[in-house]
C-alpha cells in the first residue's frame, strides 16, 4: 500500500511558541501551534495523557502526537501495510495532519443496549424498565450528592466553630452545627452518619464523570410515527432523556448496536482552506485516516470519519453550498471505501462482508444517481471514486457522523451560533460574529459591522431610543453620571449593573435622585417605562443573534437567522453518503412533555431522517420554584389534664413583607469605652422607641485607615441587617469566638475581661447588654466611675441619675434631683439615726439628700459634709425668702 506525502511540507510552515498551560501538577510551558487557543492545548494534552503518551521531554505537545504517529507506523510496518520508507511518509504526515488541525481522534462510541421493535406487545414493558432504570440512576446520583453536600456541611460546621470541642460538637451549643445536621437528617442521613461527620470524617466525593447506561434502540413504522399512533407517544416517553434512539429501518438500527472502536474527526474547514486543490486533499486526507484507524482498531467493524466544520466549509458559497456539502461527504465515503478495500486485501475483508455486500452496492449506486447531476467540481471526483469496481472491504459499514464535544475542541471548534468565543493574542476571551456567518454575509454583499452591532450592540446611549443622555439629563444626571454610565456600558451584559453603585456614587442617589440604594431597580423607580428601558437595552446590548436583523440580504437569511437550523440541514443532506444514522442527540428545552417529543419524532418520520434521538437541556442551575414557608410540626406532647383556662390576649399573626424599620432622628443608646489587648474601641448604639438595638458604630483610636475603614463598613452592614429584622441573635453567634489580633486582656468592660478578638469583644458585649446572654461575660459586674474603666459605688448606695440619663436627650424633661435608689434585701440590718427635720440640697451635688447627723450636715448622695450649717428647714419655708 503506498502512500504520498501531502501535508509534511505544509506542516513546517505552521508558526510555532511556547505557551503555559496550567495542569493538575502545575503551570508550565508547552510547545504548540501559534493560532491554538490554551483551551484547544488543554484538550490535546488530557488526550494525550489519557492514551499514555505523555512525555513533558518530547517535542511540540509533549511528544504525544509523535509517539501516537510512530506507534501507528510501528503497526503498520509489523502487520505488511507499508515498508519502513512508507511507515515513515505515514508517520511524518499524520502528525502534520494534526499540527495543521485538520483531523483529531474521537473516543470511542458505546454500542447501543439492544432492539425493540415497536409493534411487539412486550415493548411497552421493555422501555418502562429501561426508563425506568435511567431515571433510578439520575436520581440516585442527584441524592447522594446531596447528602454529601450535607454532610460535608456539617464537618464545616464544627470546624468553623472556635470555642471547646465539646461545645462546638453539641448541635444545642453551636447553632450552625444544629442548621447542618437538620439538613443533613432531611437528606437521608442517619443520625450515626451525621455523628460521623461530627467528628470530621468526610465523604470523599467521586470525581470521576458519571457512566451512563448505553441507550435502547427502537425500531418504529416510520407511517406510524409521522401519524401520531400510540406507538409515538410510548416512545417519547423513553426517548426524553437521551435513553432512546428511534430508527426507521432495520438497517440502521441493527448498525446502532455496533461498537465503533474506530472513529476519527475531519474538519472540513480547515481542508477547504488549504492551498490547493480540495478534491486532492481531501481524498489523501481520507485515506491517511482511514489507514491508521484501521490500524488502531485490533478487528475489523466499523469505521467512522465525522464532518466537522460543514456549515464553515460551505456557508460563503451561498445556494451551492448545499450540493458542496453533499459532494465533500460523497468523496471522504467513496474514498474511505477503496482504501477500505486495499486494507481487506492485506488485512482480510469484514467477517460479515457477505451479508452487507448487496446492500453496499445498491447503496453505491444511489449515491452515484445523487451526484450526477451536480455541476461542482467535488463531485466530479466523488463520482469517480464511487464508479470504482466494487471490492471486499475491511468495514462492514462506514459512517460520517461523530458526536464527540472533546474532539470537537481538540479542533477548535465549538456550537454554531450568531456569537462565537475567541482567544485574543493576549489570552483573554473575546466575543465575535461567527466566521462561518460573517464569510457568508461578506460574500452576498452584507455589512459585517451593521450586523455586529445588531447582535453585540453600540455600546452607548448616545442617541439611544428611549432613554438617552437628554432623558437621563431630565431625571437628574449630571454629566460626571453619565461618563461613569458610558464607562460601565463596554463591559455590562444589563442596566442593573449600571444604574446602581458603585457605577453610581450613592451619596447622590440617596441626596439627588432621592433613591436609597438596594430599593429596587433605579430606572423603574425614576419612572422609566418598560418599552423605554427594552428599547435602550437593545441600542446599547444588541439582540445577541441575527434573528430580526432587518438588513439581512435575502440570500442568507434563512442562515443568519437559525445558524443551528442551517447546520442541522446540511447534517440531513450528505445523511444518504453515511452507512450510518445520524444519533446525534437533538437538544431539546429542559420542560419538553412526552406530547411535544411525540411531535418532534413525527416531524423527523415526515422529513424523511433515518433515526432521532431527543436529549433534554440541563435546566437552569438558579432556583426555578418560590415555595412559600413551611413550619416544621413539632412532636406531639403527651395528653396532660387542662388547666383551668385563665384570661389571655389572643394574637393574630398578620405577614408582612420585610420592609426596612427606620430608626427616630433622635435616639437614645449608650457608648462604651473599653481596650481590647491595648487598642481603645469605643461602641456607639442606637436604639428604637422599645429598646431594641438598630444600629452600631465603632470607632479605633490611632489604627490604620484601612481597618477603621473595613470596621466603619462592617458596622454599617450589621446595622442595615438589624433595620431589615435580622435578629441580633444572629450576628453574636456567628461573631463570637473569631479569633484575630488584637486579642487578649479587656479593660474598662464591667463584664467582659478577655476577648479573641475585635468581633468577639463586640459581640459579647452586645449579647450581654441587649440579650442578657449572661454567659458571654467572663467577668464580675461592677459599677463603673465616671471614666468608664475603674472603680465602684458602694453597695446599696444611691447613684446619681445624671450617670444613665443624657440630660442633653431629655432637653430639661428630668430634674436634677433624680437619684437611682438600689433595691433588693438587704444583707444585714443597717441602723440609722432618725434624721432631724426633712432633707435639704446638697451645695456639692445639688440633690436633696442632706440629712443632719449629730452636731454636723452630711449629703446621702455624694457624703460631703458642709462646714457651715445650712439654715433651718423652717426658715426655707413661707413667704420670707430674703
Amino acid at each position: 500500500m503506498r502512500l504520498q506525502s501531502a501535508f509534511a511540507a505544509r506542516a513546517e510552515r505552521v508558526a510555532m511558541e511556547h505557551r503555559v498551560v496550567e495542569r493538575l501538577a502545575g503551570v508550565r510551558p508547552v510547545l504548540a501551534p501559534a493560532g491554538w487557543s490554551d483551551a484547544q492545548i488543554e484538550a490535546w494534552l488530557d488526550w494525550i495523557a489519557a492514551q499514555g503518551l505523555s512525555d513533558e521531554t518530547g517535542d511540540w505537545l509533549d511528544g504525544g502526537v509523535d509517539a501516537w504517529a510512530a506507534g501507528l507506523a510501528r503497526t503498520g510496518l509489523s502487520e505488511g501495510v507499508f515498508d519502513a520508507a512508507q511507515a515513515a511518509v505515514f508517520a511524518e504526515d499524520l502528525t502534520a495532519v494534526i499540527k495543521l488541525g485538520l483531523a483529531a481522534p474521537a473516543r470511542s462510541g458505546a454500542a447501543a443496549a439492544g432492539v425493540v421493535d415497536l409493534n411487539d406487545p412486550g415493548a411497552a414493558a421493555v422501555l418502562a424498565d429501561h426508563g425506568g432504570r435511567r431515571t433510578a440512576a439520575r436520581l440516585g446520583a442527584q441524592a447522594a450528592q446531596a447528602l454529601a453536600d450535607a454532610l460535608a456541611g456539617v464537618a464545616d460546621a464544627v470546624d468553623r466553630c472556635e470555642g471547646p470541642r465539646g461545645d462546638c460538637g453539641d448541635p444545642s451549643r453551636n447553632p450552625a452545627l444544629g442548621r447542618a445536621a437538620a439538613l443533613a437528617r432531611r437528606c437521608g442521613a442517619s443520625d450515626a452518619d451525621i455523628l460521623r461527620a461530627v467528628d470530621g470524617e468526610r465523604l470523599l466525593p467521586d470525581l470521576s464523570p458519571a457512566v451512563e447506561s448505553p441507550p435502547l434502540v427502537a425500531l418504529a413504522d416510520r407511517t406510524q410515527i409521522a401519524a401520531g399512533a400510540p406507538e409515538a407517544l410510548l416512545a417519547a416517553r423513553a426517548a426524553l432523556d437521551g435513553g432512546l434512539i428511534l430508527a426507521f429501518e432495520p438497517r440502521d438500527a441493527e448498525a446502532a448496536t455496533a461498537p465503533a472502536t474506530a472513529r476519527m474527526v475531519i474538519d472540513l474547514a480547515a481542508v477547504t482552506a488549504l492551498d490547493g486543490e480540495t478534491a486532492d486533499d481531501l481524498a489523501a486526507l481520507t485515506r491517511l485516516l482511514t489507514t491508521a484507524l484501521d490500524l488502531a482498531s485490533p478487528t475489523p467493524g466499523v469505521l467512522t470519519l465525522g464532518l466537522e466544520g460543514l456549515l464553515e466549509a460551505v456557508a460563503p458559497l451561498g445556494e451551492a453550498g448545499m450540493a458542496r456539502a453533499q459532494a465533500l461527504a460523497a468523496l471522504v465515503a467513496a474514498t474511505a471505501g477503496e482504501t477500505s478495500a486495499d486494507l481487506a486485501a492485506i488485512r482480510g475483508a469484514a467477517p460479515d462482508w457477505d451479508d452487507v455486500r448487496a446492500t453496499a452496492q445498491d447503496t453505491q449506486v444511489a449515491r452515484c444517481e445523487a451526484l450526477k447531476d451536480s455541476a461542482d467540481p467535488v463531485a466530479a471526483a466523488a463520482l469517480m471514486a464511487l464508479n470504482a469496481k466494487s471490492r471486499p472491504r475491511r468495514h462492514s459499514a462506514i459512517g460520517l457522523f461523530v458526536d464527540d464535544a472533546e474532539a470537537r475542541l481538540r479542533l477548535g471548534r465549538g456550537r454554531i451560533a450568531a456569537v462565537d468565543l475567541f482567544q485574543t493574542a493576549d489570552g483573554e476571551i473575546g466575543r465575535r460574529l461567527h466566521p462561518a456567518l460573517a464569510a457568508a454575509l461578506s460574500a452576498a454583499g452584507g455589512d459585517v459591522q451593521a450586523a455586529e452591532r445588531h447582535v453585540f450592540g453600540r455600546r452607548t446611549l448616545v442617541e439611544a431610543p428611549g432613554l438617552d443622555h437628554a432623558a437621563l439629563r431630565a431625571l437628574g444626571f449630571t454629566d460626571i453620571e453619565l461618563a461613569a454610565i458610558e464607562q460601565a456600558l463596554a463591559w455590562a451584559e444589563d442596566f442593573d449593573a449600571v444604574f446602581s453603585a458603585p457605577v453610581l456614587d450613592p451619596g447622590f442617589i440617596r441626596d439627588v435622585l432621592g433613591i436609597e440604594d438596594g430599593d429596587g431597580l433605579l430606572l423603574t423607580l425614576l419612572g422609566v417605562s418598560d418599552e423605554a428601558e427594552a428599547a435602550a437595552a437593545r441600542w446599547v446590548f444588541g439582540h445577541g443573534d441575527l434573528a430580526t436583523w432587518p438588513e439581512a440580504p435575502p440570500a442568507v437569511a434563512a442562515l443568519l437567522a437559525d445558524p443551528e437550523g442551517a447546520a442541522a440541514a446540511l447534517r440531513h443532506a450528505v445523511a444518504p453518503f453515511s452507512d450510518l444514522a445520524d444519533i446525534a442527540p437533538e437538544i431539546t428545552h429542559w420542560r419538553t412533555t412526552a406530547g411535544q417529543a411525540a411531535r418532534l419524532m413525527g416531524q423527523a418520520a415526515l422529513d424523511g431522517r433515518r433515526a432521532i434521538r431527543l436529549q433534554r437541556a440541563e435546566p437552569p442551575a438558579r432556583p426555578l420554584l418560590t415555595l412559600p414557608a413551611v413550619e416544621t410540626a413539632a412532636r406531639p406532647e403527651p395528653a396532660r389534664e387542662a388547666p383551668r383556662p385563665a384570661e389571655r390576649v389572643v394574637e393574630r399573626v398578620v405577614e408582612r413583607e420585610r420592609a426596612r424599620r427606620k430608626l427616630p432622628d433622635r435616639r437614645k443608646g449608650y457608648i462604651q469605652k473599653a481596650a481590647v489587648g491595648g487598642h481603645k474601641v469605643y461602641i456607639h448604639t442606637g436604639e428604637y422607641e422599645d429598646g431594641e438595638l438598630g444600629e452600631i458604630f465603632i470607632d479605633m483610636h490611632k489604627e490604620g485607615a484601612a481597618f477603621r475603614s473595613l470596621m466603619n463598613n462592617f458596622a454599617i452592614a450589621i446595622s442595615i441587617g438589624l433595620q431589615y429584622g435580622v435578629p441580633l441573635d444572629e450576628f453574636v453567634d456567628a461573631f463570637v469566638f473569631t479569633r484575630f489580633e488584637p486579642a487578649g486582656r479587656v479593660t474598662g468592660n464591667d463584664s467582659i475581661r478577655s476577648a479573641t478578638s475585635i468581633l468577639d469583644y463586640i459581640f459579647r458585649e452586645l449579647g450581654v447588654s441587649y440579650l442578657d446572654r449572661d454567659e458571654l461575660a467572663n467577668g464580675e459586674a461592677e459599677a463603673l466611675d465616671g471614666d468608664g474603666l475603674e472603680g465602684a459605688a458602694p453597695q446599696g448606695q444611691a447613684v446619681p441619675a445624671a450617670r444613665f440619663i443624657s440630660k442633653g436627650f431629655a432637653r430639661g424633661s428630668a430634674p436634677d434631683n433624680l437619684v437611682v435608689l438600689p433595691f433588693g434585701k438587704k444583707t444585714e440590718p443597717e441602723t440609722r439615726a432618725a434624721a432631724g427635720g426633712e432633707a435639704v440640697a446638697c451645695p456639692a451635688c445639688g440633690d436633696f439628700t442632706l440629712q443632719q447627723r449629730g452636731g454636723g450636715w452630711t449629703c446621702d448622695t455624694c457624703g460631703a459634709a458642709p462646714a457651715p450649717a445650712p439654715a433651718p428647714v423652717s426658715a426655707l419655708k413661707g413667704g420670707d425668702q430674703g
